[in-house]
C-alpha cells in the first residue's frame, strides 16, 4: 500500500492580507496612544489648575497673616515672680 503523505498546508499570507494585518495593528496602536495622549492632558490641566489654587493660597495667606488656629501654643516660662503671684493669689497650690 502506498502511503501518501498529506501535510496540511496553511494558507499562505498574501502581501495584501498582511499588510491590512499591520495597519489595523498600527491603527489600534495609535488609537491607544490618543488616548493616552488625551488623558495626560487632563491630568495636566487639573494639576495646573491644582497649582493655581495653591499658589493664590499661599498669597492670601502672606497677604492676610498667618492665623493661629490649629496651630500648638508656645508655652510661656512662668518668672519666679509671676510663680510667686500666682501662689499668693491661690492659682496655684504652694508644694
Amino acid at each position: 500500500m502506498d502511503e501518501e503523505n498529506t501535510t496540511q498546508e496553511e494558507p499562505k499570507e498574501t502581501v495584501e492580507d498582511s499588510s491590512k494585518r499591520v495597519q489595523s495593528k498600527t491603527v489600534e496602536t495609535l488609537d491607544r496612544a490618543d488616548e493616552i495622549v488625551e488623558r495626560r492632558e487632563r491630568v495636566a490641566a487639573r494639576e495646573e489648575a491644582l497649582q493655581e489654587r495653591k499658589e493664590a493660597f499661599a498669597a492670601r495667606q502672606a497677604v492676610g497673616g498667618i492665623t493661629e488656629a490649629g496651630q500648638p501654643s508656645e508655652k510661656k516660662e512662668q518668672t519666679s515672680k509671676e510663680y510667686a503671684e500666682d501662689v499668693m493669689l491661690g492659682k496655684i497650690k504652694a508644694q
